[in-house]
This record gives structure tokens, sequence and C-alpha cells, in this order.
């Protein structure tokens, strides 16, 4: 296995199989069943230190704080809203039901963001009555809702403005997201940034502008898109303070730092980013001659997604005829897009191996399928398995952790599968196996 895209905790047993923390996979998987996402929490834990520790050394060195919120869009439960508070992160929503969960989880409402492209009425409501320490505008339209919520209620509201800085990330198209055709965030090069400044500070009671949010895309590998977005971004600040007489206090710049989902993915790590992340806002500031801000980041996929796979059992092994030259074995597996529906989105690639035993060292081409009724139900697209995987096997993919479950559906009535975090010490449900009496009991009479 390559161990870099594995979790921390995982290893082989004597006869072959894998064990999370001396927990056998077919030992889980006898009692709590397939499909399930297995979470390793000290390796989760491990990753969220790093960001925190590193970010908070790199730019202390450059005279400022950074600040880490992790993206609750990734995966989020009340029981990883309470670590993460536990372990000093802050916490980026970006819905009233991902709101909820942060509220019942006692997760202190100054240290949550709100964001969202498309935030209602009640969402902003909701998050104005929780207090939340800032929330992301995306459209003037949302402007007038948080001004007009913070005046009936009398309270002043911290806001951040969403820039399309125009970079556009080396990543797939559908998670790019600073470039210009796409709905979020107000368009620097348009001139929009400026006149929502201009709306925001017309509002001082109301509204409080704390700076600049800038997300420019997923699965980022190296700075170069953050040096060109945070250039643009103080040279904007620069602007408001000359236009306004007011020195914007903060900079988000955003998350997508990639992870390894495959064996030839190098992502940078935390200290790496962190260093070179300070070293290009201490640039972009000097250069403009500006003070530099407080700071803040977004990684979400970076602390749960390596620490997270997902467990399934072979249903069926079908060898199917290619082409002359080749012969590709399809496996079956119990879940497939309801559970992952990354490779049918945006053909996410994922590796799996064999969690029970020790398979043949022949291998064949192979393809991981799910069970549902669509061509493109694809666990895994490619990949060498042994030849003698059969039926009753446990299959076991890696970095499952983010936008998995948090993506997961109930097509085809299927079940989702629970979350299982594991340690040393034992197996915790995060979220249990979801029944079918708890689909039918959506229905009417």
């Amino acid at each position: 296995m390559a161990d870099h895209i594995w979790p921390s905790g995982l290893t082989e047993t004597v006869d072959g199989g894998l064990a999370l923390h001396g927990h056998a996979l077919r030992d889980l998987a006898a009692a709590y069943g397939t499909p399930a996402y297995l979470v390793d929490v000290p390796d989760l834990i491990a990753r969220a230190r790093a960001f925190r520790d590193e970010f908070a050394t790199a730019f202390e060195a450059i005279g400022t704080t950074c600040d880490v919120f992790y993206a609750g869009k990734a995966f989020l439960c009340t029981a990883l809203a309470r670590l993460l508070d536990a372990e000093g992160l802050s916490l980026d929503v970006c819905t009233s039901g991902e709101l909820a969960v942060a509220t019942r989880a006692g997760f202190p409402s100054e240290r949550t963001g709100m964001h969202g492209n498309n935030k209602s009425v009640a969402e902003i409501e909701a998050a104005v009555e929780h207090g939340v320490g800032r929330i992301i505008v995306d459209s003037m339209v949302e402007i007038e809702r948080v001004v007009a919520t913070a005046r009936r209620r009398g309270v002043r509201v911290g806001v951040m403005l969403r820039v399309k800085t125009g970079v556009e990330a080396h990543t797939h198209e559908f998670i790019a997201t600073a470039h210009e055709d796409q709905k979020f965030g107000f368009s620097l090069a348009g001139g929009q940034v400026r006149e929502a400044a201009a709306e925001v500070l017309r509002h001082p009671d109301e509204l409080h502008l704390l700076g600049f949010h800038s997300h420019i895309g997923s699965q980022i590998f190296d700075s170069d898109g953050f040096r060109v977005a945070a250039e643009r971004l103080i040279a904007m600040q620069l602007q408001i303070a000359q236009e306004h007489g007011v020195v914007l206090p903060e900079l988000d710049l955003g998350g997508g730092f990639g992870i390894a989902y495959v064996p030839e993915d190098e992502p940078l790590t935390p200290r790496e980013m962190a260093t070179q992340l300070a070293a290009i806002l201490r640039a972009a500031c000097e250069e403009a001659g500006t003070p530099v801000p407080r700071v803040s980041i977004e990684p979400g996929r970076a602390i749960i997604g390596p620490a997270g796979i997902t467990l399934y059992e072979v249903g069926t092994v079908k060898p199917v005829q290619v082409d002359e030259d080749l012969t590709r074995s399809y496996i079956s597996v119990d879940g497939g897009m309801s559970d992952n529906p990354r490779p049918a989105l945006y053909e996410a690639d994922y590796v799996a191996t064999l969690a029970n035993r020790l398979g043949d060292d022949k291998t064949t081409q192979s393809r991981v399928v799910g069970k549902h009724c669509e061509s493109g139900d694809i666990v895994v697209r490619d990949q060498q398995l042994p030849v003698d995987v059969r039926p009753g096997d446990l299959l076991a993919v890696a970095a499952t952790g983010a936008y998995c479950r948090a993506l997961s559906s109930q097509y085809n009535h299927v079940t989702r599968p629970p979350v299982l975090a594991i340690t040393r010490d034992g197996v915790r449900t995060w979220l249990r196996r979801e029944t079918i009496d708890d689909l039918l009991a959506l229905e009417g009479e």
C-alpha cells in the first residue's frame, strides 16, 4: 500500500488483513455491517493540530495571527464539531442545517462563520441570532438582508465580502471557484467589490466590514494561485483604505488544500503551505505598504479526508471483455454512488485494497463498481487488484473522509452507511446507519 494515502493508524494483521488501531476491519464489518465509513480519530486530530500549529507559527513570524476555520461542508457531525472545538479550531458552516449541528455541539458562536451564495432570510436570521463571528456575504441582496436583520435585532454584524479574484486553480471545472464565470462572490475585475464595500460601509451601525474572502478552488497542490489572489486582495484593501479611510483588519485566503487520493498525488504539508502563504502575504503587504492583516484559512478535506476510509463487501465479480487485448474484472460492492458520488460528479480517482486477507500476487485490471442502476456508478475506475478477489471479500477505499458522507444520497432507496470513529480504546458511532424505517418515516399517508 502507498502509506501516504491511508490513515496513519491502518496496519496489516498477521494473516494479511487490515486493522485500524488494532481493530481488524473484518471484525468491524461483522459488528457494524457494510458499507461503513471509518474515521481514524488520532489521525484526524494530528492533522487538525498540524494546521493549527504550523499556521500559527508561520504567521506569528510575520507579525500576525492565523485562524483555522474547519470547512464543515467536507463532513460535519456533532461529535466532530466538539472535537474541533477542543482543539481550538474555528468552524465554517453554509446552511441552517450545518449551523444547527454547530449549535447542538455547543460550538462557540464567535468562532463560527456563515458561508453560502444564497443564504435565505431565515438562515441569516438564524446566524445573527446565534451570534456568529462573521457572515461571508456573496451578493448585494445578501448585504440588504443582513442589514435588515441586524437593524431588527439591534446588533452589529461582522461581515466579509466573497471575492472572485480571477484566479483559475488547476483543478476540475466544478471545483474551481475564483474565475469569473461561476456563481460565487463579487467580481474584482468588474468593480463589484468596490461597490459592495462601499455599500457595507454605508451601514456602520449594522455592519462591520472585516475584510475580503477568497477561495480559488479545491485539490490545490501548490501556492501559485494563492500568490496571485493575495496580491490582488491586498491591492484592493489598500484601495478601500484610500477611498474610505478604513483599514480592513482581516483577510481570508480560503481553503482547497489538496490531499493524496492516489499514489501519484503529492500535496504540500501544512508546514510547507503555511510557510509559503506567510511569505506570500508578507511580500504582498510590503509591496503595497500596508499592515499585515489577521489571516484565516479554511481546510476541510485536508483535515478529515485522509483520516477516513470506506469499507465495502464484494457481491459479485464479473470478467468483461473490453477489447481483444483487455479483459477487465468488474467488482461490484454493496455501496456505490450513494455513499460516494465524487467519481460520477467529477471523475474523482480512488484506490482500493483487499481488507480481510492477503490476496494473490497476480493481479488483473479491475473496476470497482456500485449496486445502483447507473452505468456511471463507479467507485474505483481502473486499478490492478488480485485475481482471486471473490464474493464476500472486503475492500477498503482510501481517503473518503471528505465529501462522501456529506454528499451521500438515498438513491434507489439505499440507506446511508454509519460513520464509525476508531481509536485504540474502542469504536464510537458518530452517525448510525440509516434504516428502512428512516426512509419510510418521510412518507405521507
